[in-house]
C-alpha cells in the first residue's frame, strides 16, 4: 500500500494550487485510497446499492477534499473532477 505522492495527487486533481495537493498528502491515504474516494465522487449510488458503508476516515477526508475542490472549479466554470466532457 503506497502512499499518495505529489504527481499521484496532481494526476487525481489537475488544476489543483499547491494548497489542495498538500491537503490531499497530508490525510496520509494511500494511491487505493485516492480512487476509492475519487470513485465515490464519481458515482456514490452503486456502491451505496452495493452495500458499501459511507466513506470515513482517510477516503473519507479525501471526499471532502475532492469535492470542495470540485465545487471550486464548477463555479470557476473549469473542468470537474471525475467528469468529462
Amino acid at each position: 500500500m503506497r502512499r499518495i505522492t505529489k504527481d499521484d495527487a496532481i494526476k487525481a486533481v489537475g488544476g489543483a494550487d499547491d494548497v489542495a495537493i498538500a491537503e490531499i498528502i497530508g490525510t496520509g491515504a494511500t494511491v487505493d485510497e485516492l480512487a476509492e474516494a475519487q470513485a465515490w465522487i464519481a458515482n456514490d449510488e452503486p456502491l451505496m446499492n452495493a452495500g458499501k458503508p459511507l466513506p470515513s476516515g482517510r477516503v473519507g477526508e479525501l471526499v471532502e477534499i475532492l469535492t470542495e475542490l470540485e465545487a471550486d472549479e464548477d463555479d470557476d466554470g473549469e473542468t470537474v473532477i471525475g467528469k468529462e466532457d
